[in-house]
């Protein structure tokens, strides 16, 4: 677990269309000092980068986990880290507005579904489920949606995504 770090525990941000965030993320075996600590940066990188999630395949770590906080980095009320995250249920349908820290400058509208029920490991290894509505749900999806090499560019139609390209491409420069 290198990890791509800047200074002060706060990691580098991979973007699109960084060959980590298009490979499907690996499932985490066991909780070891090492993935604490890369928990304890993600949450700095997130609450950093003014986000209300982060996927590790974001700081370039294709394992299964995901920090999220829709009160954001602001509030820092609502801090969740999971690991291994499967969406188990879902149901109903909204049209959301989104950006990532991967895709700077990019805002798509993702059809999302509104409910979605997440099973996971905490940080601590133990098992939780939540039951998400609302922006939590969106952001769930979002974040789940990395670990399976999916982004927000992906989700952009033909040519949104080739004028993204473009520019992204313009910034790697």
């Amino acid at each position: 677990m290198g990890g791509r770090r800047q200074q002060n525990m706060q990691m580098e941000i991979c973007t699109w269309p960084d060959e980590v965030l298009a490979a499907k993320a690996k499932a985490i075996d066991e909780v070891t000092p090492e993935l604490e600590k890369l928990i304890e940066d993600m949450i700095e990188t997130m609450y950093e980068s003014d986000g209300v999630g982060l996927a590790a395949p974001q700081v370039g770590e294709s394992i299964r986990l995901i920090c999220v906080d829709q009160t954001g980095p602001k509030i820092r009320g609502e801090l969740r880290v999971l690991i291994n995250p499967e969406i188990v249920e879902c149901d109903g349908e909204v049209d959301s507005e989104e950006g990532c820290l991967s895709c700077p400058e990019l805002t798509v509208k993702v059809t999302r579904r509104e409910r979605v029920v997440v099973k996971a490991l905490d940080e601590k290894g133990k098992e939780v489920c939540i039951d998400a509505k609302g922006l939590l749900a969106i952001i769930l999806q979002h974040e789940i949606d990395h670990l399976d090499g999916v982004t927000l560019a992906d989700k952009a139609g033909r040519l949104k995504q080739a004028m993204y390209r473009k520019k992204a491409l313009k910034w790697k420069k």
